[in-house]
């Protein structure tokens, strides 16, 4: 997200830190209450659109999991002026690319056009805001594509089942405990007519925010959002309760067994994000903290545990500071041939120990920092990412000038506040572990008999 690490950059690309981060931004409003934020970067004639939605999985109840993801699929399947495929079409015959995406806390559409086309992205979004047709027809065929994306991203692939459980069992309140996608169950028993009320409560103006990156103008901007948007009536939107995660009192633990080539394990500490910590500094302390742990060949998990033990294929660590709702310090691993699950949770344990007990050095911070910013340079050459950024922290409930002070809160932080936030989060009582236990490939995983249910397989 944020920080997507970067281990290699030259030393010029440094220099440029502070003028990519401080670029022009100008924020407005429409009369309905959409939000649109321009951010100018006339390196090139081109320009990215994103259309924001305050809507994703942790917004859904128990019965329709699924159903965001789902209404992506169908906002490409045709308005009254606009044909089935032919958004796609459109922008192609353009020069441009399109597409969107769904996650726990958002739903994003996306254009990356030349610049002079820029008004065609926003009338084709302005169109589909409030006017997609939503014919029972397309959906019978889209959403057996749902569930066979499901199929190959969860059903049919051992670690993609591993995190669903792991985060099935993790939380008892947060939404987060269910899947993107949605549990198969739900997508089966999913109608039009669940699809419309979705669609219906939450694609409008006053929910939506346009983030607009390139080779733009401001005023040019304001007056295209105006023309397309501007005319398009709000929506009362539904009021949200808030879900509250109970404090963990012990260790959890699931065994995930399925045909696999690998075991594989996966263990996260529930964590406060931006805007939920006791102590603001607290999220950028624990960012620093696993990547002292995974942040490279010189990182502790590469260096102790891959180069140096050998217990470990792979081991990884990762948090991430924005989310609408607290999230989870994560570490994950595959054991060498030779080596067990229960050898490498014992190995990532005794690291965690050490943070717990010891500062981290100096050089550990300094190469931290220096791979933060030069991680923010590399990626203020998207134009795409630029957008990214700018759109997750509003949609979230955030202010997007924290991308300009996320860098100082970095090297603000001291040895003494990572050891401190790996000695209040970073606890056995607060511990969720996942294991993969690999059966033969040519075997049928086992399923419980349920009561009243015949299984002739």
């Amino acid at each position: 997200m944020v920080f997507t690490r970067l281990l290699k950059i030259c030393s010029l690309a440094l220099t440029l830190a502070i003028p990519a981060v401080v670029a022009q931004v100008s924020e407005f409003s429409l009369a309905n209450g959409m939000k649109v934020i321009v951010k100018e970067d006339h390196r090139a004639p081109v320009v990215v659109s994103q259309v924001w939605y305050k809507v994703g999985s942790s917004y859904e109840p128990d019965g329709i999991t699924g159903i965001s993801h789902a209404l992506e699929h169908m906002m490409f399947k045709g308005t009254d002026a606009v044909g089935p495929g032919q958004f796609a079409r459109t922008v192609s015959a353009l020069g441009g690319d399109e597409n969107a995406f769904t996650s726990r806390d958002y739903t994003a559409y996306f254009e990356t056009l030349a610049t002079e086309h820029l008004e065609k992205a926003l009338e084709l979004e302005a169109d589909r805001m409030r006017g997609l047709l939503l014919d029972p027809a397309e959906f019978a065929k889209e959403i057996e594509v749902v569930k066979e994306e499901r199929r190959l991203r969860t059903e049919d692939k051992p670690s993609g089942k591993v995190y669903e459980q792991f985060n099935a069992v993790a939380w008892r309140a947060s939404p987060y405990r269910n899947p993107v996608i949605g549990w198969m169950n739900d997508l089966d028993h999913l109608t039009i007519d669940d699809l419309r009320g979705w669609y219906r409560r939450w694609y409008a103006p006053n929910n939506a925010t346009l983030v607009v990156v390139g080779d733009v103008q401001p005023e040019q901007v304001r007056m295209l959002a105006e023309r397309h948007f501007g005319g398009i009536e709000v929506s009362e939107m539904p009021s949200t309760k808030p879900a509250a995660e109970p404090a963990q009192t012990g260790e959890t633990r699931v065994e995930v067994k399925v045909p696999a080539r690998q075991p594989y394990l996966l263990m996260g500490y529930k964590t406060p994000i931006v805007g939920t910590a006791a102590e603001k500094w607290e999220p950028y302390a624990l960012y620093v903290l696993a990547n002292v742990l995974d942040g490279g060949n010189s990182a502790r998990l590469s260096r102790e545990l891959v180069r140096g033990s050998g217990v470990a294929a792979s081991a990884g660590a990762e948090y991430g500071p924005y989310s609408r709702l607290p999230g989870m310090f994560v570490l994950d691993g595959t054991p060498t041939d030779g080596h067990s699950t229960a050898e490498l949770e014992q190995a990532l344990r005794a690291q965690v120990g050490v943070l717990r007990e010891d500062l981290i050095d100096d050089a550990e911070l300094k190469r931290i920092v220096t791979q933060a910013v030069a991680s923010k340079v590399y990626q203020a050459d998207s134009l795409f990412y630029q957008a990214m950024e700018i759109g997750t922290l509003e949609t979230i409930g955030l202010d997007w000038r924290l991308i300009k002070t996320e860098i100082d809160a970095i090297r603000a932080v001291t040895p003494e506040q990572v050891r401190s936030v790996a000695q209040r989060y970073l606890v056995d009582d607060n511990l969720t572990v996942a294991t993969l236990v690999p059966l033969p490939m040519d075997q049928k995983p086992t399923r419980p008999a349920l009561p009243g249910v015949r299984d002739d397989s």
